[in-house]
Formats: structure tokens, C-alpha cells, sequence
């Protein structure tokens, strides 16, 4: 017996002979690697479907090697593989087939005359496809069959936006999908691109997010439960922001997947506030002190930029300047390494009425990775080294969350609170100083981009 055959579970002849001729068989890996992905969703009554949706994937991926090889298939933003999609689109979307973006949507049966859609496929415009590929997973016969399709704007003709249903679906008869896979192949092969207008991304989806920014911080925390969808909590304006902000999806998933009504109502309120000024505020580009400048908001919020020297304890600080030597000396000392080509900033703050000074430190990392990291490092202190209030603390927060939040080391005689944080270029840092009585004070986010 052959290596294939052993990996499929035993089947009748009569159910064999039930399989479309154009099935595709999954092969033992395809149903290891769904059941895989599929775990990862934290309400078991999803997985199901998130499984099958990745069966969709699978038998498609092979049916267009087999008939297709030529055309490429990407799916670096395929939403079935990202978890905090996965758990809130039933489909395959962003699929890239050629020039083509293409949405997968996986039937139980040929003899439904209905086709469940969601809502986010259709109207909004980032995961918005080309086309719409129907894929039958037959799950007990450990095949599939992909049998039908619609192009974007012939949906749109016989869309009826009555059929929206309170999941957020729209309903949709299968008669009107064109029952030949074999001209999808054609399309995909021959037509331009440009053929099917797809809606254009809009550029505002920032502002859309600051105007229902309060009722989201009072909303999401209440999706803890895993099988609470947004459509339970949100209206479509709302979930539009977070749908189009990846991170505040990813902000519900991990709230759902890792139980967090376990932990303080204010650590979950406080994450969550940090992730919107993450995404919404505009933020200093760090990277522009590597060229001994600062940007315009840098200048606009008084940051100073400070040299990265060696220096001498002993000398008299008479400066913010010659204090930073001081403290960098002391980190060096401990074994903090601090590249010479390492640039700083400083800006004074005020909180409560109490002096404050924030240095903050920057360079490049030579990344194992292929992506590059950048370091941050972060200096709370006061003007003169003078001694920082007890209650103090620095938070610093990235999109995944809560980094760290210290206060000062009681069995230090430091008079100053430090820390550091490394990211991808990409990544952003959002830095909050406060008191215990709940005065605080956050700094515009950094961010790191070497460009001039």
C-alpha cells in the first residue's frame, strides 16, 4: 500500500463513487495542519468552521497547481492564517491569486440554494476580492470540490442588502454563481486586472477610529468571552474600526483566547487605551536622531538631543547634558552595552507639579532575523539627579500590550527609573508616566524609520 493511500482513512466504494470527479483529495497533512490552525481559535463552536475553512484553502491551493501552475498564490495576508481574523470572518479572504485577490467561501453541501457571506467581504473595501470562489469541503470523505464562483461586480448587481441578517452575513442564492470553474482558470489566466473595479481603500480610517475611540474602550472589554462576536457588542460603524485596525483585532483575540477575566478590570481598560494612542496619535521618529535630527513634533514638544559620550562620574552636572553622562556611565557600568553610535533626547515634563525629566536613547539592531530591530531605551528621572516621588511609575506598552511598569527600586540608591525596549522597524512604543492617585502624563508614541 502506498504512503497516500495509508494516510487517508478507509472510505466505501459507494461513497467514492458519490465524489465529484473534479474532487480534490486532502491529503493527511492538510487535515493535520487545519485541525492545527483551527485549535488556536478560543470558542470551540468556531473551529469547526475555521477548520473547514482551511480545508477550503488547501483543496484550492491544489486544484490551481494542477490546472494552473503558472499562476502564483500568496498568502502573506491571507486572513484564515492570521488567528484574530480567523476568529471573526467565516471565509478565506485576501487570498492573492495572480493579480487577483480572491475570497474563498466553504459549503457544506451542494443542495443548499443559500450562501452565507459575511458583511466584511462585501463592504469594506480591505478584504474586498476579485472574485468569490465557492469550495465544498466534503469533511467525511476528506475532499473538496471547487465549483463555483462570482466576480465582484456582478455580486454587487444581485446583491440584496435586504438579506443582511444580525451576524452580519449577507444571503445570497447559489444559482447566481457561475457553476464553471473553468472560466475562473480563464480570468485568472487572461483578464486584466483592471477588468473588476474594486473599491478604493479609504485613507481616513484613523479618524473613523478616534471618533468611536471612547466607545470602544467601554465596549471591548465586554468581548472577553470568547463566543461573544462583535456583532453582540458593536454596531457596524464601530466594528468597522476595529476590523480596519488589525491591532485592535488582535487586542479581542488575545482578550478572548487568553481569559482575561481573570486579571483587574483597569489593567484590561489601561492596555486597550494605550493601543488606540498607539494608533491614532502621531508619533516622533526616533530614527531621525541617528542623523542628528529631530523631527518636526520632537521640535514642537521641546525634545533636546544629547550626545553619547563616556564621562566621569566626578565631574560637577551642571547640565541635562552632563548629567545624561552620568547616567549612561552608571548603565555601562552594570554591563548595559550602549552602541557609540547610539543617539539620545531629553524633554522635561511636568506631572502633579512635580519636575520630571524623560531621556530616551536610540539605535539599530543587526537583526538575526531578516527584519530589522531598533532598541529604546528609557531614563525617568529629575532635574540635578534630584530624587523621584515613591509612588512613581514609567509604562511602557507596544501593540501586543503592557511591556513592563516599574516603579523605583527600593533597594537601589538609583534616583532614576530605566528601562528598555527592542521592536521591528515597524513597531511603535508608547511610553506613560504616573502617580498612584491616578495623575498621569503619555508621551506621543515612538517610532523608528531611518528615512530622511
Amino acid at each position: 500500500m502506498s504512503n497516500l493511500s495509508s494516510n487517508i482513512l478507509p472510505m466505501s466504494y459507494l461513497d467514492f463513487e458519490t465524489l465529484p470527479t473534479s474532487a480534490i483529495a486532502l491529503s493527511y497533512d492538510d487535515i493535520e495542519r487545519a485541525a492545527e490552525i483551527s485549535d488556536r481559535i478560543p470558542d470551540e463552536l468556531k473551529q469547526w468552521q475555521v477548520y473547514l475553512n482551511c480545508l477550503a484553502l488547501f483543496a484550492f491551493e491544489q486544484w490551481l497547481e494542477e490546472r494552473a501552475e503558472s499562476i502564483a498564490i500568496n498568502r502573506d495576508k491571507c486572513t484564515i492564517l492570521q488567528p484574530a481574523f480567523a476568529n471573526f470572518i467565516n471565509g478565506v479572504a485576501n487570498l492573492q491569486v495572480g493579480e487577483f485577490k480572491v475570497c474563498l467561501i466553504a459549503t457544506g453541501s451542494l443542495s443548499d440554494e443559500m450562501v452565507s457571506l459575511p458583511r466584511v467581504v462585501i463592504d469594506l473595501p480591505e478584504f474586498i476580492p476579485h472574485f468569490y470562489v465557492l469550495v465544498e469541503v466534503l469533511e467525511e470523505q476528506e475532499a473538496a470540490n471547487v465549483y463555483a464562483f462570482l466576480a465582484y461586480q456582478e455580486l454587487i448587481e444581485v446583491l440584496d442588502l435586504t438579506s443582511l441578517q444580525s451576524d452580519w452575513s449577507y444571503q445570497l442564492p447559489i444559482a447566481c454563481f457561475e457553476d464553471n470553474p473553468d472560466r475562473l482558470l480563464l480570468y485568472l489566466r487572461c483578464l486584466e486586472v483592471s477588468a473588476i473595479s474594486l473599491p478604493a481603500i479609504p485613507t481616513h480610517r484613523t479618524g473613523i477610529l478616534a471618533t468611536v475611540q471612547n466607545q470602544l474602550l467601554e465596549l471591548l472589554p465586554e468581548l472577553r468571552s470568547p463566543e461573544r462576536e462583535l456583532s453582540d457588542i458593536l454596531t457596524w460603524e464601530q466594528a468597522t474600526a476595529v476590523f480596519t485596525n488589525p491591532e485592535l483585532l488582535n487586542w479581542v483575540y488575545t482578550l478572548q483566547k487568553q481569559h482575561l477575566e481573570t486579571q483587574n478590570q483597569p489593567s484590561v481598560n489601561t492596555s486597550l487605551q494605550d493601543l488606540i494612542k498607539l494608533i491614532t496619535q502621531p508619533a516622533v521618529n526616533a530614527g531621525r536622531w541617528l542623523w542628528d535630527e529631530l523631527d518636526e513634533l520632537a521640535q514642537e514638544l521641546s525634545w533636546v538631543l544629547l550626545p553619547i559620550a563616556s564621562a566621569s562620574a566626578m565631574r560637577p552636572i551642571r547640565s541635562p547634558e552632563e548629567e545624561f553622562e552620568v547616567i549612561v556611565t552608571q548603565l555601562r557600568q552594570r554591563g548595559l552595552e550602549i552602541p557609540i553610535q547610539a543617539r539620545g533626547a531629553y524633554q522635561d515634563l511636568l506631572l502633579a507639579g512635580i519636575p520630571l525629566r524623560m531621556y530616551a536613547v536610540t539605535w539599530h539592531l543587526v537583526a538575526e532575523s531578516e527584519q530589522p530591530e531598533w532598541s529604546l531605551l528609557l531614563i525617568l528621572g529629575a532635574p540635578a539627579l534630584m530624587s523621584l516621588p515613591s509612588n512613581i511609575k514609567l509604562r511602557v506598552s507596544d501593540q501586543t500590550g503592557i511591556l513592563e511598569e516599574l516603579g523605583l527600586n527600593a533597594e537601589s540608591e538609583d534616583s532614576y527609573i530605566f528601562t528598555r525596549a527592542i521592536g521591528y522597524w515597524d513597531e511603535k512604543f508608547l511610553v506613560s508616566v504616573s502617580l498612584m492617585d491616578g495623575v498621569e502624563v503619555t508621551l506621543p508614541p515612538f517610532a523608528f524609520d531611518l528615512g530622511r
